[in-house]
């Protein structure tokens, strides 16, 4: 899994793993952690301590998904049980997957933004992500944004354009490329970006859809400024990864490949 430094998402996953740790921890579970920078590099280096190191069962995010791709074509030759968190990588490896199914996560946000039009909307899918090419639930759930407007051709006044910047930093932004848009939708936790760039330039009534309850993410949802976010519940992701392997070595039980999360979608009356 990544450092969680500077990154609130990925401390809820850990949180939650810790939590299964102290748990099944009384039933002989042992727990053994390799954490990476948030980079292909450190991942790649971590990985192969991984592989030369021995254990009943993996609990994996394969972030990085090209260079997932080879870590498990080496790592299924060990024939240990292997669940996933957050990210999917399907006919590579038999496995457990424990997260929400990213093509339909997409798909809600694209329902959401048709909410409520009665005109032309423009619509900004912004990416914020220094690899996105590598990121197999980013992709997926572009895809499952654009796929819910090819199904509903009766929505006709929808225009799409995208923006990358590699860096969740609000300097990184200007006014041009709001220019004309009425919604916004970022495919990643970082939402609050382009809610503290609209705040700043006092730009009101766009609507943005995201994901994750990130600290930053829920105070301009209480703001109004965050109309919906989808909730993707890493601390139980975390938990579940560690029980789905407890189940599998400890109880020996026959499992459901895929456990997926709710598709939570949290505004601003019903946030807890």
């Amino acid at each position: 899994m990544p450092k969680t430094e500077k990154f609130e998402y990925w401390e809820s996953q850990l949180n939650g793993v810790n939590k299964a740790a102290e748990e099944f921890g009384k039933f002989g579970v042992e727990l053994h952690y390799f954490l990476y920078d948030f980079d292909s590099l450190s991942f790649q280096k971590m990985v192969a301590k991984v592989l030369d190191f021995e254990c009943d069962g993996l609990l994996f995010s394969p972030i990085f998904h090209e260079e997932s791709l080879m870590f498990l074509d080496d790592y299924k030759k060990k024939n240990k049980p292997v669940a996933m968190i957050d990210s999917d990588i399907k006919d590579k490896i038999d496995h457990y997957y424990i997260g929400q199914d990213a093509f339909k996560s997409g798909y809600l946000a694209g329902r959401l933004i048709s909410f409520a039009v009665r005109n032309k909307r423009n619509v900004l899918i912004v990416k914020i992500a220094k690899e996105i090419d590598n990121t197999s639930v980013y992709l997926q759930r572009i895809k499952g944004f654009y796929t819910f407007f090819e199904e509903h051709p009766e929505l006709t006044n929808f225009s799409f354009s995208e923006i990358t910047i590699k860096n969740p930093d609000v300097n990184l932004l200007n006014l041009e490329m709001f220019k004309n848009v009425s919604s916004i939708f970022v495919p990643n936790s970082r939402a609050y970006v382009v809610a503290q760039f609209l705040e700043k330039q006092n730009i009101k009534g766009i609507r943005i859809i995201g994901y994750d309850l990130l600290k930053e993410n829920i105070l301009h949802l209480n703001s109004g400024i965050i109309d919906f976010l989808i909730n993707q519940k890493p601390q139980e992701q975390g938990y579940m990864g560690v029980n789905y392997l407890y189940k599998k070595i400890i109880l020996e039980e026959n499992l459901d490949a895929v456990h997926f999360i709710p598709l939570d979608i949290i505004v601003k009356e019903n946030y807890m």
